[in-house]
């Protein structure tokens, strides 16, 4: 009994304890509540305030509108008519928070009583306006008495759910977090069922919804609800990509019954907001701009469209709304036609000796052949000309010429189509006089890219051996004439850098790479593989190349700069007793270069050009391997990669960074083929003359001749360059930097002659305006930071800083004015901005629509919105470049492709020439000042095409550029 007792006091203490902490909680959660009312009614006495100083102006706004169009003196007097009718009361889903004027030229115009310049989100409910001076003053008076939290809210919730809301009382941010994980909504309903609702009596006043078809900032506290798109405006099919009419079917404002009830987790950041309307109701001006956002008009049934037609799409679910201009009148009627312009490639600048061998080869015509990217070039070395073998789909990795200096085999690495299947590999081989394709040996076969190919040499070619890049390697060797396989074997799952056959025996074969040296003998079908044997020699870690001696010797250069002589020795059955076989021995070593021995090649009088990586020396050997003669390549070069003979005394030379120079060794070395080093992402064209300029990841800023097709000058930065652009006059260009740097260069003298930094992260833009005299600053920071520019662009003062995107700054244009900049940002993001106001964000993206840009390299855009292919995410379209004649649009995308588009193309899936060639995402595209060519730009195969306008009336040939059209 004792004990039942105890039992019965500790539940007494522990009930009345829980009834004192319960009755705490409760005032506290009430506490909370009365701020909330009180930071709401501040909020709607400011949105009072506005539409009262607004309704002053609507008679001045009336008379402007009848003084311009004076037939709508009648349409205004029969609407007030019919609302006096009505008692000033409208229906709620009525649309007459516009007056819509018929204007004699057939469009729609909009008179709204509230001022575009207003924030929406301070705007009340229109039915007040239209009552009586003391009818107003009344239902005024009511609004202020009967506030509550949840007329800030949205609509779209049910009574069942408002009231389990208003059950539920308002937790601690502690409590909330921990109640929330622990206990299910249910159990919270049931425990706090005894609560009473603290609330008064609402009456129909509402404040705007924030919410207009876009997420808010990151890092926006608004509730999940208020963040959420809507899909009402949308329809029930919103493709990636599909252009949207919005229909105006409901008000702008909203009644009492339309509102949300605010979730219990929100509750925590709008306490911690300051008591500023401002503040509450428009979080960042990104998210005051969507909410300021107008909705479209239907329109007429005989197709014009109102002053605010506008058009969505959808990347990665995220709707895009873009307004029509007013010289488009019937948007569905229009036809998109591909261009009339096509492109032809003229020339490619670059050269991949980076990461490859033996691709380097002189040919009796005069031309030295190499690969770049996807395209195989011939160039004629004294002519200065190009011709481009263009079959390939993607990059080329290995190269050999036939023993009849005419025909050439070629292979590429595996690649995927646009379904992202993988592409059948074959070996191309090919005619260098008429580029045609002769024969494609393996297709089907390979499943891997191709390392290296060889022909044989004593039967004049008829065999083909092929290394694959698999992970064994894999040796096959091919019938030309017939085109079939005689045998395949793996080799090692080590790399293999070479494969040749012996000149005087096609059923040998030596491979090389990664510590070994392999000797293949090929009989009846059947490969026998014998490994050279280092001895007494420190064995390499890598065998980089190797040729054979006129004695028919092979001479191997490896990773310890020694040039290796092999040879066959004898079985020695005294050691290895009767079943011993011959081997492949040293026979000889050469200590040749420091550092590795890249290349190595046999010139006709039997001497051998041994090049160096560290030393970068050039070293002519003759044929018992004593020193002759020897040169140092420039240090800007890089080292020998390959060595092509040209006559015996002539040589090119392909080099580690990129560039093939010719020469002698009495005469020196000069560059005739250069290019960037790593990828590349700034481009610009000169304003005035066929000069362009390139900078990318190698901190190389590279000045290039269209005409001459020479890099005319190039300079070293302390970081790497991203985005360029010339001034107006051509005597400077800018150059944004990865640091938040970025310079003026001179371009007569080459010198820094200005240097700023803004922010700590990477510059993506550069943009004079069309006059010169200011500089807009895109940045990753989300900031376009604007210049004052003086003294024919040498002087440069900050005058002001864009602050309005939530998200990294892409792209921007100037426009023709020289006063207002359209933007792009890596949310997808399009806003506007007066510079002459002092950077001002403009709100009302509706007034931006008639505006002419002096440049068009926003991706986003009503004017190129159909450059956009259905279901791309975002980040498929790298770069935009309209022509100066306003005709053609040219698109750099993610897939190794450049379109050409006619100027507009505002409606999705677009007709348009599309031309291959890269290897990787093409990063940039420009047109020359006189539209006479396009310039595009790839990533990480580090070349740069030049295109040939070709248009309507041109006699040229488009033979070569092989464009295929795509919609």
């Amino acid at each position: 009994m004792e004990s039942s007792n105890n039992s019965l006091d500790d539940v007494s203490a522990d009930g009345s304890g829980e009834s004192a902490d319960r009755a705490s909680v409760m005032e506290t959660r009430l506490q909370a509540q009365e701020d909330e009312i009180t930071l709401l009614k501040s909020s709607l006495a400011d949105a009072l305030r506005r539409i009262h100083l607004h309704e002053q102006l609507l008679p001045v706004l009336t008379q402007q509108l009848i003084a311009v169009n004076p037939a709508a003196a009648r349409i205004i007097n029969q609407v007030c008519c019919h609302d006096s009718i009505h008692g000033g009361r409208q229906p709620r889903n009525s649309q007459s928070a516009q007056i819509v004027v018929s204007s004699t030229n057939g469009h729609t115009l909009s008179a709204d009583p509230r001022p575009a310049s207003v924030d929406r989100c301070t705007q009340t409910e229109a039915n007040s306006t239209e009552l009586g001076g003391g009818q107003k003053r009344k239902f005024l008076s009511r609004q202020m008495q009967s506030l509550h939290l949840d007329d800030a809210l949205q609509p779209g919730v049910s009574e069942e759910m408002r009231a389990r809301q208003h059950r539920a009382p308002v937790m601690e941010d502690d409590e909330l977090d921990d109640d929330e994980d622990e206990r299910g909504v249910g159990e919270q309903d049931k425990d706090l069922s005894s609560i009473s609702s603290v609330e008064e009596p609402i009456r129909a006043t509402t404040i705007i919804s924030l919410q207009d078809g876009h997420a808010g900032p990151a890092g926006a506290d608004f509730p999940p609800a208020l963040n959420r798109r809507s899909d009402q405006n949308s329809g029930p099919s919103s493709s990636p990509l599909s252009p949207i009419r919005e229909e105006q079917k409901k008000p702008l404002l909203r009644t009492k019954s339309d509102y949300l009830v605010l979730p219990k987790r929100q509750i925590k950041p709008l306490k911690k907001k300051t008591v500023s309307s401002a503040n509450l109701l428009c979080q960042s001006p990104n998210l005051e701009n969507r909410a300021r956002e107008p909705m479209a008009n239907s329109g007429s049934r005989r197709g014009t469209y109102s002053q605010e037609q506008s058009i969505k799409m959808f990347i990665r679910g995220r709707p895009i709304t873009m307004y029509i201009p007013s010289n488009i009148q019937n948007y569905e009627e229009l036809k998109m036609e591909p261009p009339s312009e096509r492109l032809e490639l003229d020339w490619i600048y670059g050269y991949r000796g980076r990461d490859c061998r033996a691709n380097l080869y002189f040919l009796p015509t005069g031309e030295a052949v190499y690969f770049t990217s996807c395209v195989i070039v011939l160039y004629h070395i004294n002519n200065r000309t190009q011709r481009h073998y263009r079959k390939h789909t993607d990059c080329v990795r290995c190269l050999t010429l036939h023993p009849d200096k005419v025909r050439i085999a070629s292979g590429q690495t595996a690649g995927v189509d646009k379904d992202g299947k993988p592409v059948q590999q074959c070996v191309h081989i090919w005619d260098s006089t008429t580029l045609v394709t002769l024969q494609q040996i393996g297709l089907g076969t390979f499943h891997k890219g191709l390392g290296s190919v060889a022909f044989s040499t004593m039967d004049s070619g008829v065999f083909l051996c092929v290394i694959d890049d698999s992970n064994e390697h894999m040796l096959s060797v091919w019938d030309c004439t017939k085109g079939t396989k005689q045998a395949e074997v793996k080799t090692t799952n080590e790399a293999v850098f070479a494969v040749e056959f012996h000149p005087a025996d096609s059923t040998n074969i030596i491979t090389c790479g990664k510590s070994h040296v392999h000797f293949w003998t090929l009989s009846s079908g059947q490969f026998t593989k014998k490994q050279g044997i280092f001895g007494k020699y420190k064995k390499p870690k890598f065998i980089q190349c190797f040729v054979f001696s006129l004695t028919g010797e092979v001479l191997t250069g490896d990773s310890e700069g020694n040039i290796l002589t092999w040879g066959k020795s004898a079985a020695d059955i005294k050691t290895l007793g009767k079943g011993a076989k011959e081997t492949f021995q040293i026979m000889r070593q050469t200590k040749a270069h420091e550092g590795s021995v890249f290349t190595l090649c046999l010139l006709q009088g039997g001497a051998v050009l041994s090049g160096g990586s560290k030393d970068r020396k050039i070293i002519r050997w003759s044929a018992d391997l004593a020193p002759e003669r020897e040169c140092e390549i420039p240090e800007n070069f890089g080292a020998a990669r390959t060595i092509a003979d040209m006559d015996g005394e002539e040589v090119l030379v392909g080099t580690t960074r990129n560039a093939i120079l010719r020469g002698t060794f009495s005469e020196g070395f000069v560059a005739v083929v250069q290019g960037h080093v790593d990828e590349m992402w700034g481009l610009a064209t000169h304003p005035s003359i066929n000069v362009f300029l390139s900078c990318g990841h190698d901190r190389q800023v590279c000045v290039w001749n269209t005409e001459e097709h020479k890099l005319d000058w190039s300079i070293t930065l302390e970081d790497y360059g991203l985005c360029a652009d010339f001034c107006p006059n051509g005597s400077v260009v800018s150059v944004g930097l990865s640091t938040g740097r970025w310079v003026v260069l001179d371009m007569l003298t080459r010198a820094v002659i200005a240097d700023f930094v803004d922010g700590n992260e990477q510059l993506s833009v550069m943009r004079y305006s069309p006059d010169g005299s200011c500089l807009a600053v895109g940045s990753h920071d989300n900031f376009i930071y604007i210049y004052n520019v003086t003294e024919n662009g040498r002087l440069y003062t900050r005058f002001g800083r864009c602050n309005g995107h939530s998200s990294f700054i892409t792209h921007l244009d100037w426009s023709k004015d020289g006063g207002y900049i359209m933007s792009n940002s890596g949310d997808y993001e399009i806003l506007y901005w007066d510079i002459a106001a002092g950077c001002k964000l403009l709100r009302n993206r509706f007034e931006s629509k008639d505006r002419e840009w002096a440049s068009y390299t926003c991706v986003l855009g009503f004017h190129v919105m159909g450059v956009w292919l259905e279901g791309s995410d975002g980040t498929d379209i790298n770069a935009l470049c309209r022509s100066h004649s306003e005709s053609v649009v040219a698109v750099a995308d993610d897939f190794c492709k450049v379109h050409l588009f006619k100027y507009p193309c505002p409606k999705p899936k677009a007709p348009s020439h599309k031309y291959e060639g890269h290897g990787s995402h093409v990063t940039n595209v420009r047109f020359t000042h006189c539209d006479s060519h396009l310039l595009s730009m790839g990533g990480k195969d580090m070349s740069i095409f030049q295109w040939r306008v070709i248009r309507p009336n041109s006699s040229s040939s488009t033979a070569s550029s092989e464009p295929s059209s795509s919609s």
